[in-house]
């Protein structure tokens, strides 16, 4: 049976401790992650490299999370989208899934939870 490479994730989030501790867990599920702490650099990763999942925070310097979906929605990129942000209101979320993201988590985060929306996506967009 060929092995499978590893699931690459993106995960843009200006709370470094936050980007760690996401990191850590999807390396013990075996994914390759990079990490952006700015919308800027996390558009520029999306749209330069492949991945099979972004992790993405709404509030972020340079360029909003929302802002970051939506262009990268505008430029052809498809990747499954979780927002994790601290904006948990219902238009928030509404606005989120509208501008493509495919799921929208709340902070303070239940980690446990996290991984089970991660590894439900994974699943269903990579096949395994």
């Amino acid at each position: 049976m060929p092995t499978q490479k590893p699931r690459r994730v993106l995960v843009v989030e200006d709370d470094r401790e936050i980007a760690e501790l996401v990191r850590l867990h999807l390396v013990d599920l075996g994914c390759a992650v990079d990490i952006a702490n700015d919308g800027a650099a996390g558009l520029a990763r999306a749209q330069a490299q492949r991945y099979d999942l972004v992790i993405l925070d709404v509030m972020l310097p340079k360029i909003s999370g929302f802002e970051v979906l939506r262009k990268a929605r505008e430029r052809g990129v498809a990747t499954p989208v979780i927002m994790l942000t601290a904006k948990g209101g219902e238009v928030d979320k509404v606005v989120g899934l509208e501008l493509g993201a495919d799921d929208y988590v709340t902070k303070p985060f239940s980690l446990r939870e996290l991984l089970a929306r991660i590894k439900a996506i994974l699943r269903r967009n990579t096949g395994g």
